[in-house]
């Protein structure tokens, strides 16, 4: 099923088993912010971004490699090498994604992007490394940036995907067919939102964080927070505007999320992922965050 009709999703979802796939991934990868710098292109579509002069790329690198330490405590994490000709490839979800034995490339909206997903270092390593099956979406002309535009519930098989310039109907079919769903509810994201994942995230299949501002119908993320309730978050503008929504379960037990998110995190929320089940881990990524993304941006996951 893949529908823009709320009900019907719901009334797919709600009976839908947990019994998909694992509910986190078994590893993570990374690319490095080598040539870490304003993407023109890439910010005529994102408001997050910050001015050229805001970027530091030592300070994006020393946060990088801290964000790999981190998360390599709870599961393997591999690093590729970053390129300056691809500003933005340390948001690697975007382009490569993975589902049972299939490795996903997605096509980018904005040139600057697509060239990463021509790089035969990161192919090679899921084809020849991995043995995965490749799914090859970045010849077509159909926007559909992977697990930017689409937050994937991997316990019951479910999507939810925004539309926006960087991800149309077709393509959102096409990633929906590509990650073998069982139903993907569609919506328009709020004008002046370019991923889904900046603004909702499922954790572990068990719980929500939405945030409500960046629906264009606000009937969605209602629907999405019932969904999972009682264990959802929803955000106010403060923590939609430090990326609270841009977290990410990378184990049964912890979210991950940036320091100035954890910081602006109310107590109340805090509380509410703890009730459902998870430890809050923060990792400072300010200077990371001037490029329009934060934490949950920066992974790749392996299923």
């Amino acid at each position: 099923m893949i529908t823009r009709d709320i009900d019907a999703f719901l009334a797919f979802a709600r009976d839908a088993a947990p019994d998909f796939g694992p509910a986190t991934a078994r590893a993570a990868f990374l690319v490095a912010p080598d040539g870490f710098a304003l993407a023109e292109q890439s910010a005529q579509d994102n408001a997050y971004m910050a001015d050229a002069a805001a970027f530091d790329a030592q300070r994006a690198s020393m946060q990088h490699r801290n964000l790999h330490r981190a998360i390599s405590t709870v599961l393997p994490t591999v690093c590729f090498a970053g390129d300056p000709a691809t500003p933005d490839a340390l948001f690697p979800n975007n382009v490569f994604g993975t589902a049972a034995g299939r490795c996903i490339i997605g096509r980018m909206r904005h040139p600057v992007r697509q060239r990463e997903a021509i790089r035969s270092d990161i192919r090679g390593f899921f084809a020849e490394m991995l043995g995965r099956d490749e799914v090859d979406l970045s010849v077509q002309p159909h926007p559909c940036e992977l697990t930017g535009a689409l937050v994937i519930d991997r316990a019951s098989g479910l999507g939810f995907c925004g539309l926006s310039e960087r991800c149309d109907q077709a393509g959102a079919r096409l990633m929906h067919d590509a990650f073998g769903l069982r139903a993907t509810l569609l919506f328009d994201l709020a004008p002046g939102e370019y991923h889904t994942n900046v603004v909702l995230a499922v954790l572990a299949g068990r719980a929500a964080v939405v945030c409500p501002r960046g629906f264009a119908d606000p009937a969605v993320p209602a629907a999405i927070a019932g969904l999972y309730a009682p264990h959802a978050v929803v955000c106010d503008d403060a923590e939609h505007a430090a990326f609270v929504g841009n977290c990410i379960a990378l184990s049964a037990d912890t979210v991950w999320m940036s320091a100035n998110a954890g910081a602006a995190l109310s107590a109340t929320h805090r509380q509410a992922l703890a009730d459902a089940g998870f430890r809050v881990e923060t990792v400072v990524l300010d200077a990371i965050e001037a490029a329009g993304g934060s934490l949950r941006c920066c992974i790749g996951e392996v299923y």
